[in-house]
């Protein structure tokens, strides 16, 4: 147990006397019982039908049964803020083991079958526990918060209680206090119950709460009624108030923590991917002397510009090579198969967050994340309980492909729209973690008209270019950007060339087929020519655009840049904004110009 007492418990005397220093006598007396009960739950359990549940996606379960939530950090004290970190960590391994178990009708749910043996080989830490009526420094310590809350939960929404052990001492303001606690200690004392009905347990942790639901469908229900169960409700414990070394003078205690550990209020991790110079330059200005930084490579060894963030600033660096490695020759080699190459990038990315997932320690309170990178370390709760900023190079993947399924029902000839979908898991994870995050920092604009409350809004880092001469009165080019797919406007662009008769200065790669310039001249840039020489103007009314450098490089030329909101540049002077893969209005918009 871990939570914080109110001021008048360290000054309770109530029942002083019956409390004493535990010895090591009686210690090694106790741990001799628990080895014995330990041996005999191992016998017991080859006959019950405990077992580890299997998970299963949220959209079976439809119908909230029940829900509790308690708070995280329950004791400011400076003092405890070592094992408060170790609470938080050893409740969010154990929420990942829990989160996303259905239990069957008439199965039995075990605590320890689920969540294992709270080990420090599994990552658990040390954290408080309630022992002979202190609370002590333990591995896996603060678990009993997670099973008090499956407890309560268990209770709400009608089920059977089989095994339930109630706290030898109240802490003040816990579940004791209401006789809807329940201890656990590896594995003999566990907290297990049956259901009628097929439940799904969702166990989550923002940055300052436990939050813990049942959900259920409706009229699912298998079997008889659950027997009554006499303890359901019990008298709280009495008895003195349980103290940890930090509000106990005992120092006689075997026990005693001579020095009790001071730390600071908690570290700061940066798991970023590409790296954008605006991204990068807020970076270089934000980044704190004791930040870690963890990317994909390490860019100046692997002469790689997508991965050179600046690594002076932190105070050590780590990578995921072999992660990166794989997902760099996957995306290359399937370059030009678009669905699956996306697909190759979103696996990719979800191998590099799981190997730079080892980054957060349970003393890391504080993330900078990727984009790319969030669904996964979302979806997989590392970032439970800390504070987290998103880096954002694109609106969220369920905005992105709404406004595509939009574009391909208004035109179903264009069928690369609907080339490719993210699985929806990986959407929900997305949308899940941006919610929870407290800022997004990003160069986009449409990302921060989704989020107007949250959004950090950078400037775009304009290229250093020559200045174009004016372009001549009879011009008749036009550059796209591209690449050559519906989703980035071009059959708006084709739609006006052929209206307009203009030539087509084509910048990116072909993906609608041969044959889709039909009627329309085009030509490729001169190499080693400033592309943007000899334009009329630059037009991207794209659907989605992530990354808008040419139009950029042309602003910054001096050319004029028609565009789509989509493609995430503010207002500002050269730049007329139409709407995505609008024909007609870029017709408009050239007339204009031309």
């Amino acid at each position: 147990m871990n939570h914080r007492p109110e001021p008048s418990a360290f000054k309770d005397q109530r029942a002083v006397a019956e409390w004493a220093p535990p010895s090591r006598v009686g210690a090694m007396v106790f741990a001799g019982k628990v080895n014995l009960f330990r041996a005999r739950r191992l016998v017991t359990d080859l006959v019950s039908d405990a077992r580890r549940l299997a998970r299963a996606p949220a959209a079976g379960f439809p119908v909230l049964m029940a829900e509790v939530t308690s708070p995280l950090w329950s004791d400011e004290r400076l003092s405890e803020r070592a094992h408060q970190l170790g609470k938080v960590e050893n409740l969010r391994r154990a929420a990942r083991s829990l989160d996303g178990a259905v239990l069957g009708p008439n199965k039995t749910f075990s605590f320890w079958k689920q969540v294992g043996r709270a080990s420090r080989a599994r990552g658990y830490v040390t954290g408080r526990m309630l022992r002979g009526g202190c609370l002590v420094p333990a591995i896996g310590g603060g678990l009993c918060q997670i099973s008090n809350g499956l407890y309560s939960l268990a209770l709400d929404s009608g089920c059977e209680i089989v095994e339930r052990h109630a706290h030898s001492r109240q802490v003040p303001g816990s579940a004791s206090t209401a006789g809807r606690d329940a201890t656990v200690a590896w594995n003999y004392v566990d907290l297990r119950f049956r259901s009628r009905r097929p439940l799904r347990i969702e166990a989550r942790l923002s940055a300052d709460t436990l939050v813990m639901r049942v959900w259920g469908r409706a009229g699912a229900v298998v079997g008889d009624a659950p027997a009554a169960v006499a303890d359901v409700v019990v008298t709280a414990p009495s008895g003195p108030v349980p103290r940890s070394c930090s509000s106990c003078q005992e120092i006689a205690c075997f026990r005693h923590e001579a020095k009790l550990a001071m730390v600071s209020a908690g570290r700061r991790v940066w798991l970023v991917d590409d790296n954008p110079p605006e991204l990068r330059r807020w970076a270089s200005e934000t980044v704190g002397a004791e930040d870690v930084l963890g990317l994909p490579l390490d860019g100046a060894r692997w002469k790689l510009d997508r991965y050179r963030w600046e690594t002076a600033g932190f105070r050590r660096a780590a990578d995921a090579a072999p992660a990166a490695l794989i997902r760099a020759a996957q995306v290359r080699r399937l370059a030009s198969r678009g669905p699956e190459r996306r697909a190759a990038e979103i696996a990719g990315a979800e191998a590099i967050a799981k190997s730079l997932s080892r980054l957060l320690t349970h003393d890391v309170t504080d993330v900078v994340v990727a984009q790319s990178l969030l669904p996964s370390l979302w979806r997989d709760g590392w970032l439970g309980g800390r504070r987290f900023t998103v880096l954002m190079t694109r609106p969220p993947m369920g905005h992105l492909q709404g406004v595509l399924d939009a574009a391909f029902v208004r035109d179903m000839a264009r069928a690369s729209l609907a080339d490719f979908r993210a699985p929806a898991a990986l959407i929900e994870a997305e949308a899940a973690g941006l919610a929870a995050a407290d800022r997004l920092v990003t160069a986009h604009a449409e990302v921060a008209r989704l989020f107007p409350d949250k959004t950090l809004l950078l400037d775009w880092a304009m290229p250093t270019v020559s200045q174009a001469a004016p372009s001549a009165a009879d011009c008749r080019t036009i550059a796209f950007p591209g690449p050559t797919a519906a989703r980035k406007g071009a059959w708006a662009v084709r739609d006006a060339a052929r209206a307009l008769d203009l030539e087509v200065l084509l910048l990116g790669s072909e993906l609608e087929g041969g044959g889709f310039w039909s009627g329309v001249r085009t030509r490729r840039p001169v190499p080693g020519e400033a592309w943007w020489t000899n334009v009329a103007a630059v037009v991207q009314p794209a659907v989605t655009e992530e990354s808008p450098r040419r139009l950029l490089a042309a602003l910054a030329a001096g050319r004029p840049v028609i565009a789509s909101a989509a493609c995430g540049l503010s207002p500002r002077e050269g730049l007329t904004l139409i709407a995505a893969d609008d024909g007609a209005a870029l017709t408009q918009a050239l007339r204009g110009i031309l």
